[in-house]
């Protein structure tokens, strides 16, 4: 059982690499895509975030079907999905279709993250969910790592366009064994009796809390405070975040005069110690939970600490020193992942019944991704007015890490099943 989760998790830190290399393919294409299509940058600022309006508009709906469903179908269909429509990108010859292929690979990515948290939580003990969550979000920080000198090279080979058919076609080699080889712990009950049932006992508690008259329906959960706390700190996070895998490449490159070469080496330390960053975020909240601290006080901490930490991210802009401005940014990127690496146990442990799990954990995406549509546009926009600063975008994502900061600690509540209660009929 233990081999077999851990092979399962590291399946999703697979997908999630692949997932954020195709994302970040078009960021670090964007200059040579502008080129070719003759794109200015507040143009391409509203191309970067078509991706973001689907990703976001069905991350809601993503989450009750994956509920519905099961992980096996919703992650073989969404990675196979975005795959063939990161493909598609490469096709593409001008503006609308550019937008329309993002658009649609929107739509498949959304089911990502929520299925796996469902894997998670499906698979881990509570305190190994911190860990094991930890591990599959840094297949966002391995992918943004990786992307820069990967992607770097293939358009050094094939151009831009063949960027997208050979990411693309990865996806699609990890959609079809995903489909042969997951299936949920309940099938292992013969292989593994008591290890399947003491993993199952431990979502029992979680449905005494509701009676069968009174069952927490998906739109009564926008009635919980902690919802929406959970909601507003996740768009501040990747408020931050976001700004790594759309505009970092081009800041690099215009602002602080990177090469393609410096790009895909130095360009790519952020994402590099974002990976232990979050490694650590997981496994210290585990290791609180095991130290006798409540779940609240564990998951708090390393959120508030790690978002607090990330404003570091507007003090980067303001430094002559490239070295240190890239310091400044790997502080800010291993911080959010350190929090982030939380945000994702949480929605297990606030889940009512395991029937919430993802449609919590797609609630609370959509808030975070509509960071995305805000962070491409805005910092476009702001491009073009103040000619070519990144002062103003910089400076707002480093407000929000403190405002995420004061949501994880002042709004979300307990850290705990959600129940019914008279401020909640």
């Amino acid at each position: 059982m233990p081999k077999i989760r851990w092979g399962l998790i590291g399946l999703c830190f697979l997908a999630n690499a692949i997932n954020y290399i195709d994302r970040a393919n078009l960021a670090i294409s964007a200059p040579n895509i502008r080129v070719d299509l003759g794109i200015d940058a507040a143009t391409m600022g509203f191309v970067l975030s078509a991706f973001f309006w689907t990703y976001a508009l069905f991350q809601m709906p993503a989450g009750w079907f994956i509920d519905k469903v099961g992980v096996r179908i919703s992650l073989a269909f969404a990675v196979g999905w975005w795959s063939v429509f990161t493909v598609v990108t490469g096709m593409a010859h001008n503006i609308g279709q550019l937008i329309g292929s993002r658009l649609l690979l929107g739509v498949g990515e959304s089911a990502a993250i929520p299925s796996f948290a469902k894997v998670a939580y499906n698979w881990f003990p509570h305190k190994e969910r911190g860990l094991a969550c930890s591990i599959f979000d840094s297949g966002s920080r391995v992918g943004s790592a990786l992307s820069l000198p990967l992607i770097a090279w293939i358009i050094s080979i094939l151009g831009w366009r063949g960027s997208f058919y050979v990411t693309g076609s990865l996806g699609v080699l990890w959609a079809f064994l995903w489909w042969f080889i997951y299936k949920d712990p309940e099938k292992y009950r013969p292989i593994a009796p008591d290890a399947v049932d003491a993993l199952l006992a431990e979502r029992e508690p979680q449905t005494k809390n509701i009676t069968e008259t009174e069952k927490i329906s998906w739109c009564s959960l926008f009635r919980y405070r902690t919802i929406w706390g959970l909601m507003i700190g996740l768009f501040c996070l990747n408020f931050a975040i976001y700004f790594f895998i759309t505009w970092f490449p081009s800041y690099l490159m215009e602002t602080r005069n990177f090469s393609l070469k410096a790009l895909g080496t130095l360009g790519m330390l952020p994402a590099l110690l974002a990976i232990p960053g979050g490694w650590l975020g997981g496994f210290t909240s585990d290791w609180l939970l095991r130290r006798g601290w409540s779940a609240t006080a564990a998951r708090k901490t390393c959120l508030v600490t790690g978002m607090l930490l990330s404003s570091s991210i507007a003090l980067s802009v303001f430094v002559e020193n490239d070295l240190v401005c890239l310091s400044l940014f790997a502080l800010a990127y291993a911080s959010l992942s350190f929090a982030g690496a939380n945000v994702w146990v949480i929605v297990g442990e606030i889940a009512p019944t395991p029937g919430h799990v993802a449609s919590i954990g797609g609630i609370q995406n959509f808030a975070g991704n509509l960071a995305g549509i805000f962070i491409t546009t805005f910092t476009g926009v702001m491009l073009t007015i103040t000619k070519g600063s990144f002062i103003i975008p910089l400076s707002v994502a480093g407000a929000l890490c403190i405002i995420g900061a004061c949501s994880y600690l002042f709004i979300v509540g307990k850290i705990e099943p959600l129940t019914i209660d008279s401020t909640n009929k």
